[in-house]
């Protein structure tokens, strides 16, 4: 049997996610699915218009085998790292391949662009000379491989599957990277057919229009957000931002000055859009402000460096249970099921956060069922 390893956000689980999936049977029949899952934020800095519980219901009605949370502190941050912490925990749990889409669909050329940013004397020359002429990280990144390589990686899936296939060769990890075309821009705001991409399907859900056609019916069960829940949430960040105006540098991201164009804007926004607007850059991106506000909104400061300490698994079917079973005895790392089961900072920041996520899309009902957790059986 083969162990398959996917790494997603299911924001919102949606028919391409559907179309991977079935090619990862197509690909291997006898096969057991793992999804290594943000919980309830995303990589980009956003809040996800599902709660994990529920994108945990979904994915296993969708032939996903085990569901294993990626904690906010490690889903919240750049590609590379959020990457790293997906497949360290694909290797602990002994997962031949990991799976994911690819806009080009070019898994050497994705190789070499990894390979370049670890062995290449030169990256990180040029990295250093794009950042001081004003331009931000990712971009730096873009330009000094396409110095390198004359490839151009722009495109969010390719980066994400870069920053996966260096965590492999960085740690030698026994892993094999295979990639399947996307069939959509991931951040195309214009739904199309009947895949679309997770950005239009959320602004449509927002603007109340009718996302169908492009989710299977158990996401459209469970997608019961408050579609106000972005204003709801720019009103806790606004108060934290006024209140702590003169310390927001302790926050992580908070970094070259940003806290002072804050100060300058903050009183006169009315919401988080506006006040990105005010403040994006090239070295500030609409991705690194968005996690900057969370990290200050959480209380997630620089000084906080935390390690990989522990698995945590939201829920399995027949076959994700009996891996499970296997695999818990033979491996350093311990795995758990709930809050009880592990004294650790990086789970007692997942407690907070799920906390204040629940307050802000107005389902405060669920806390109790979070707190008391176990994994969901399919």
């Amino acid at each position: 049997m083969k162990k398959i390893g996917i790494v997603a956000e299911f924001n919102p689980f949606h028919n391409g996610h559907i179309y991977l999936i079935n090619k990862i049977k197509e690909m291997y029949p006898d096969s057991l699915i793992c999804v290594i899952m943000s919980s309830n934020y995303t990589e980009r800095g956003e809040l996800s218009i599902l709660t994990k519980w529920d994108k945990t219901r979904i994915a296993l009605n969708h032939n996903i085998d085990l569901v294993i949370e990626i904690p906010f502190y490690f889903s919240c941050q750049s590609s590379d790292i959020y990457a790293n912490y997906a497949v360290s925990i694909l290797e602990y749990l002994e997962m031949d391949y990991i799976v994911f889409g690819s806009e080009t669909n070019d898994i050497n050329i994705l190789k070499n662009l990894a390979s370049t940013t670890l062995y290449n004397s030169e990256y990180e020359t040029l990295i250093k000379k794009y950042l001081d002429i004003g331009n931000s990280y990712p971009a730096s990144v873009s330009k000094a491989l396409y110095d390198l390589t004359n490839i151009k990686l722009i495109n969010s899936n390719d980066i994400l599957g870069v920053s996966y296939i260096k965590s492999i060769l960085k740690n030698e990890y026994n892993i094999e990277p295979i990639c399947i075309k996307r069939t959509n821009n991931y951040l195309d705001k214009k739904t199309s057919g009947s895949i679309s991409s997770a950005t239009s399907i959320r602004n449509n859900y927002i603007n109340n229009i009718d996302i169908k056609e492009y989710v299977p019916k158990d996401t459209l069960k469970y997608m019961n957000i408050d579609r106000n829940y972005l204003n709801n949430y720019f009103s806790i960040l606004k108060y934290k931002l006024i209140s702590e105006i003169n310390e927001l540098d302790k926050y992580l991201d908070v970094n070259e000055g940003i806290d002072n164009k804050i100060k300058k804007v903050i009183l006169n926004c009315n919401n988080l859009e506006e006040l990105i607007n005010k403040l994006k850059s090239k070295r500030y991106t609409y991705n690194k402000l968005n996690r900057m506000f969370l990290h200050i909104l959480l209380n997630i400061k620089k000084d906080t460096k935390y390690d990989i300490n522990y698995i945590r698994v939201l829920g399995f079917n027949e076959l994700g249970k009996k891996y499970i079973k296997k695999i818990k005895n033979e491996i350093a790392m311990p795995i758990i099921t709930n809050y009880k089961d592990i004294d650790d900072p990086v789970l007692n920041i997942e407690r907070i956060t799920t906390i204040i996520y629940l307050n802000i899309i107005n389902r405060s009902d669920l806390i109790k069922e979070e707190l008391m957790s176990v994994p969901i059986i399919h």
